[in-house]
């Protein structure tokens, strides 16, 4: 026993583990199959697999094809006793040779062969291996072979696989951009196209990109998804005329023995040749044939560019206009107005077959409409130009409404002048003189930008001089000075700096008429300095810009008097006379005696009393009474607002009249713009002289 375990030992290169050998035996059972005719026994092979490192064993059965029977794993590895009586042992590597049954579980396993690792390892062993044997062929198998060998089928089969490009090119698809001139043709025209080529089978799919308006009958397709030949039409035939394939039918006479079978005409007869088109044939520039249409390809998408480079190398994919030439634009006339209507209107007849009304532009209504303290109107005061005696001293306030270009003009009322005033143009836009009242074309009207201080404006015949505008005016124009030029301070100071030549005599000149040496001058001075040195290059208009610009801030603090008559009329209106108890609250709070208290305290009590003046009101009235330390004198401060004790005289109402006028200003604008102007801060600016 000991020899045979030294002979067994077996010398295992270093790279392979001992515990991952197996020995593999291949053999076969003969499995009886009773109550069966067409068997009497089967035939099964399998395969013994013997692992050194435990001596288990595994018994599989490969899977044969419509076996009908459960086939793998026949025996799951483990360690297997021996048959009875040595069921107390295992089996080792010593029971297993070629040629030998071998018993798992009551069945009787032939093994007739081995694979060469297991010779070479049973040899090393020392082992005999027997002469390796054949495996029986199973009389079933042999018997449904031989079966299947004598049927033919019902049909010829000729194998075309398209698996491979469907699954390599599915959901590919080259997109061409396409153009078929037919203008040659009657009626016919240019028709752009769109081109699919399916890369997953070699077909192709027109599509036609119909424009807005062109008349034609919107079509899914202009060719259906097929393979398209590159002869076509190729003619016509009669129904199975055309087939890929031709089978024959083999006759063999009329005798007992006939054999009947059909077969594949290899010579193909009957099919058509055709050439269709691949992806190699199509390119930009290329003309092919849609079934009898010259289309031409004029450009691609980018998934097409880089197919084409990466399968073909292609590089150059410049694009042919495909686009027809735009048809000249015939001008449209329109007959001459009628005098029926407002020109838009009558406009609108001959545009379409129903006249619409005309559409404003609702947009710059709503942008330029009057909204709180933003009016949106220009507003300028002007005098009637003429040589009558009678209008030269009428004035006029003309206002612009910006949210639709009308003009209205009213002029004030005066008493014994004998005329009546009131609404001299109601609201409407006014037209630009020397136009032809006839005609095709729209009028022109006066716009915003025409309209400056020292302008002429002729409205209906009457020509107005502006001589004045009312501070929104002004402000507006500064702040849109992009279309009012003559509100533009940079404009006017660099025609000022054109005059430089007489920057000492303007600097002389300016002196001279400062002669308290206060830096400024006041604006009439200012401007016929101004006006009589530029020689007539600045407007009144650029003046009075000038002279807002570099104007003195005047103190902009409330009148007294004004503020307490104010509030001596809401005290009289709310009959509040507790002053005497204010005073008193007052008097108990000053602890120090020093009749002064903390202005935010006057400020709380005044409210909590329900003094009946606005925030305000209250508030300018509280800073006229506040020292530097932000301190009240209570006692002179009720002492004031009683208007019992100290009543004032009463503000004068605006007349009813002015109230009622829509386009005119409460109170006349001034005609100063400005009443002192830094001239010091204008040489400047504008000549860079500094004070001496």
């Amino acid at each position: 026993m000991t020899a045979r375990k030294k002979a067994a030992r077996v010398i295992v290169p270093h790279s392979v583990s001992e515990e991952s050998l197996v020995l593999s035996f291949d053999a076969y059972l003969e499995d009886e199959v009773p109550d069966k005719i067409q068997e009497n026994y089967r035939i099964r092979r399998y395969k013994i697999y013997f692992y050194l490192e435990d001596d288990t064993i595994q018994v599989n059965e490969p899977e044969l094809k419509n076996s009908g029977m459960p086939q793998g794993t026949f025996i799951r590895r483990h360690r297997i006793s021996l048959p009875p009586p040595d069921e107390d042992q295992f089996y080792t590597v010593h029971h297993f040779n070629i040629n030998t049954d071998i018993i798992f579980y009551g069945r009787t396993f032939k093994i007739y062969d081995c694979d060469t690792f297991t010779k070479n390892f049973l040899r090393k062993m020392g082992v005999k291996l027997n002469s390796p044997g054949q495996c029986p062929e199973d009389p079933y198998m042999k018997l449904r072979r031989e079966t299947l060998d004598c049927m033919d089928p019902l049909r010829p089969y000729e194998s075309s696989d398209t698996l491979k490009q469907f699954l390599e090119y599915d959901r590919k698809v080259l997109r061409f951009f396409c153009l078929w001139d037919d203008s040659a043709s009657l009626f016919g025209d240019r028709r752009e196209l769109i081109l699919h080529y399916f890369l997953s089978d070699d077909t192709i799919e027109v599509k036609e990109v119909i424009p807005h308006n062109s008349g034609r009958d919107a079509m899914s397709l202009f060719l259906q998804r097929r393979k398209l030949p590159k002869y076509g039409p190729p003619g016509v035939y009669q129904p199975g005329q055309i087939t890929d394939r031709t089978v024959l039918n083999v006759y063999s006479g009329l005798g007992e023995n006939r054999v009947k079978g059909y077969l594949l005409d290899k010579y193909k007869l009957g099919k058509v040749d055709q050439e269709f088109y691949k992806d190699d044939d199509l390119f930009i520039g290329a003309t092919i044939n849609v079934w009898g249409r010259k289309v031409l390809l004029c450009d691609c998408d980018e998934f097409t560019k880089t197919y084409y480079k990466t399968k073909y190398g292609i590089e150059n994919f410049t694009s042919i206009l495909c686009k027809a030439p735009p048809p000249p634009k015939i001008e449209r006339k329109f007959p001459p107005y009628t005098g029926f209507g407002s020109e838009e209107d009558s406009l609108r007849s001959c545009i379409g077959l129903r006249p619409t009304p005309h559409q404003k532009n609702f947009r710059k209504f709503v942008e330029k409409d009057s909204y709180g303290n933003i009016s949106n109107i220009l507003r300028f005061f002007a005098k009637l130009f003429t040589h009558k005696c009678a209008d030269v001293d009428r004035l006029f306030v003309i206002s612009y409404f910006l949210s639709d270009d009308t003009i209205s003009i009213f002029e004030p009322i005066e008493s014994n002048s004998g005329i009546t005033g009131g609404k001299f143009l109601k609201r409407t836009r006014v037209k630009k003189p020397g136009q032809e009242v006839f005609k095709s074309e729209l009028s022109e009207y006066i716009k915003a930008e025409e309209l400056y201080i020292g302008a002429k404006v002729n409205v209906n015949g009457y020509l107005f001089l502006l001589l004045n505008a009312d501070k929104y005016t002004l402000n507006f124009m500064e702040a849109n000075s992009d279309k009012f030029p003559m509100s533009s301070i940079e404009l006017i100071l660099q025609k000022l700096k054109e005059e430089e030549s007489k920057s000492r005599e303007l600097k002389q000149v300016l002196r001279a008429a400062d002669s308290k040496l206060t830096k400024m001058v006041d604006y009439n001075t200012f401007r016929d300095i101004i006006m009589s040195l530029t020689v007539g290059k600045l407007t009144d208009h650029e003046v009075i810009t000038l002279a807002r610009h570099y104007q003195v801030p005047e103190d902009t603090k409330p009148d007294m008097n004004v503020l307490i008559a104010r509030a001596h009329e809401q005290l009289k209106k709310n009959a509040f006379e507790n002053f005497e108890r204010l005073n008193a609250i007052c008097v108990y709070q000053d602890r120090e005696k020093k009749k002064v208290l903390p202005s935010k305290y006057i400020r709380r009590l005044c409210k909590s009393s329900r003094l009946p003046l606005t925030d305000d009101l209250l508030a300018s009235i509280l800073s006229q009474f506040e020292d530097s330390k932000e301190q009240i004198n209570y006692e002179s401060l009720f002492c004031t607002l009683n208007w019992r004790m100290n009543p004032v005289p009463e503000l004068e109402a605006p007349s009813y009249l002015k109230e009622r006028c829509e386009d005119e200003w409460l109170g006349m604008p001034s005609p100063i713009p400005a009443k002192y102007i830094n001239y010091v801060r204008l040489l400047k600016d504008v000549f860079g002289l500094e004070e001496e």
